[in-house]
């Protein structure tokens, strides 16, 4: 990594004595090397309020993630691995960039201008995050790197026509930039050669008390500014329904805890999923601009973060199928309810429905999804 000079170090060691700006700064290095001879390649972005992000090229993942606490203690945020053998023997998406399309596709068929296109079934009858072999099983490539008042890194991909059964030759690059009012920024964006489906988003796992920790994340409290969700059958798919969110257990336009109603009884659609997965109703169709789609605070460590997109909806996953059997990198047994996972993206399965609005990408057009972490503290 980039170090200050001996001036700089000086000034910082009297802050306020000395009127130099201190930047974002970056680190390269490698994750590991796949069996082919291939590296990992991982980059290390940094600001100087104690917030560290490390992504690496496997599935344009977020690997790990630091950020203090109310008292300036700083914890990993994000469930993951230690080493790239585990991330290639036990795959969860975690901290991954999930598509072509996230989310569920109904038994895996779409049409797209008259024609029938079958992808595989990976969840149970239905195709979920791309594919067998989406974008969070693939290496991709670092294209640029920067520091200054905002340290960044820019992977890139390209998805060939019929990887997965989609049609077209994708061209993807995500963005990553960390700021110094504690923001990590992440920009999808997606351009194809004809016409196809696109849906693109991070499945990073939180856990506000540190990924390590005994607290699970049904003690935090969430707010989704949301007056609909779309409820699914069985299998998690949507049956079509707008639903209002007041009186269920699905109302989190004010704020609170996570698990207040999750195995109350009160909605056995919750069931479904053995706790939430299910797609919020931010607006009914894509912004320009990012706004506020979810807020989550752990009590505990003051740990606040704000999730902003501009993205029509937000799956909120609460972590139901992390089942004891996975160990994480600080060697912390990963159970149910130890991660939440908070996704903006178009709505699940629109492909197949129309009243959903469009996942269409057509040659010339430029796919966005703009997300962005903001970090803060609350009083305790």
């Amino acid at each position: 990594m980039h170090k200050p000079s001996s001036a700089v170090a000086f000034c910082l060691s009297f802050v306020g004595l000395c009127n130099v700006t201190i930047a974002a700064d970056y680190a390269r290095s490698s994750f590991g090397t796949l069996a082919n001879g291939q590296s990992v390649e991982a980059v290390t972005l940094t600001n100087n309020h104690g917030v560290t992000v490390r992504i690496i090229a496997l599935g344009a993942s977020v690997q790990t993630l630091e950020v203090p606490d109310r008292h300036g203690k700083p914890a990993d945020i994000v469930l993951g691995y230690a080493n790239l053998e585990d991330y290639l023997a036990k795959p969860q998406y975690f901290g991954a960039t999930v598509g072509r399309y996230a989310n569920r596709i109904a038994n895996g068929r779409f049409t797209l201008d008259g024609k029938a296109y079958q992808l595989a079934t990976n969840n149970g009858p239905n195709s979920l995050h791309g594919g067998v072999r989406g974008f969070d099983k693939v290496v991709w490539g670092v294209d640029r790197v920067s520091r200054g008042p905002t340290a960044g890194v820019t992977l890139g991909y390209v998805s060939p026509d019929g990887e997965e059964g989609y049609p077209g030759t994708l061209t993807v690059t995500v963005a990553y930039t960390l700021n110094e009012n504690n923001e990590l920024s992440v920009e999808y964006r997606a351009t194809a050669n004809k016409p196809t489906i696109v849906n693109i988003t991070n499945h990073s796992y939180f856990n506000l008390a540190g990924e390590g920790s005994a607290d699970g994340v049904m003690s935090h409290v969430l707010m989704l500014p949301a007056e609909e969700y779309t409820p699914v059958d069985p299998t998690l798919i949507p049956t079509g329904e707008f639903r209002r969110v007041a009186g269920t257990a699905f109302d989190f336009r004010d704020p609170k805890p996570i698990g207040r109603d999750i195995r109350d009884g009160r909605d056995p659609e919750i069931l479904n999923g053995k706790g939430y997965d299910h797609n919020w109703v931010i607006s009914r169709l894509p912004e320009q601009k990012s706004r506020l789609v979810a807020r989550v605070e752990d009590p505990n460590s003051g740990r606040v973060m704000e999730i902003l997109s501009n993205q029509p909806g937000v799956q909120f996953y609460s972590g139901n199928f992390l089942d004891g059997t996975v160990v994480g990198k600080s060697g912390h047994v990963y159970r149910q309810g130890d991660g939440l996972a908070l996704e903006p993206q178009l709505f699940p399965d629109t492909p197949n429905r129309p009243a959903f609005g469009s996942a269409r990408l057509q040659p010339g057009e430029t796919y966005v999804n703009q997300i962005i972490y903001r970090f803060s503290v609350a009083a305790s």
